[in-house]
């Protein structure tokens, strides 16, 4: 198995996650494109010190972006989201 935080590269930190965070306890993360729900699972239990109770993951394509004449691209992300067995939290905000 790979690194966990070659896994797992960043939160999202948004609006809509704060809500996910405080009703569902379900987390958000941008993890890479070609891991898996067991390693995502098995990066935030190493990371956080906590127990996940489900992994939910969406892959999200590049798109075209233009500024002026010229074009360019975006480049596609994986997005998990992450839910804890209840109890569990993550403090996300720390240090942003």
């Amino acid at each position: 198995m790979r690194d966990v935080r070659e896994v797992i590269i960043r939160p999202v930190v948004t609006e809509a996650s704060a809500m996910l965070q405080e009703e569902r306890q379900t987390y958000t993360f941008i993890v890479a494109k070609d891991s898996n729900k067991i390693e995502i699972r098995h990066a935030v239990q190493e990371l956080f010190g906590v127990t996940v109770a489900g992994v939910r993951t969406a892959n999200y394509p590049g798109k075209v972006r233009r500024v002026g004449r010229s074009t360019g691209r975006k480049s596609g992300y994986k997005k998990a989201l992450v839910k804890l067995v209840e109890g569990d939290s993550i403090d996300v905000y720390e240090g942003v």
